[in-house]
């Protein structure tokens, strides 16, 4: 019987990964359109001192730019957001798809193969250049630098 339970609760907990609970108050929670869908009338349209239009034709021109741009973008959020969610869905499926199954593998061969590589790299510039560049060294330990004012 708690062999059963746990299997129902792994179940549970596996389904819950697939199935996201929605904020349908807080739509933007990681803030990543903050800066750049913002726009308010007084960032699109200002009249500087002393030429201002008539207080009727500001306050007509805030309600129409405000509702226009909310119903505009609601409706078509409703012709294109299921669409475009598709579109965004299958294109980072596919992303994901590519990464899994192509780019990590690939990464991982390249570097069992060039491990290998590296391995005789390292082995050739030990054997030749090491002796090499010892020699130097002591060819270059007796050089005395001495500098000298002569006036």
């Amino acid at each position: 019987m708690a062999e059963e339970h746990g299997e129902l609760e792994e179940r549970i907990i596996i389904k819950d990964q697939h199935i996201k609970e929605i904020d349908l108050v807080n739509r933007d929670p990681k803030h990543i359109n903050e800066d750049v869908v913002k726009v308010d009338f007084e960032d699109v349209i200002a009249e500087p001192v002393g030429t201002y239009s008539f207080d009727g034709v500001w306050k007509s021109s805030y309600t129409t730019f405000t509702v226009s741009k909310y119903w505009c973008y609601r409706l078509l959020s409703a012709l294109l957001g299921i669409p475009l969610a598709v579109l965004w869905g299958f294109l980072f499926a596919l992303i994901s798809f590519c990464h899994i199954w192509a780019v990590v593998p690939c990464i991982k061969s390249y570097l069992i193969e060039i491990q290998c590589v590296s391995r005789i790299y390292s082995l050739c510039i030990h054997t030749f250049c090491d002796p090499l560049f010892e020699a130097l060294a002591k060819i270059c330990s007796n050089i005395r630098v001495a500098v000298r004012k002569e006036t």
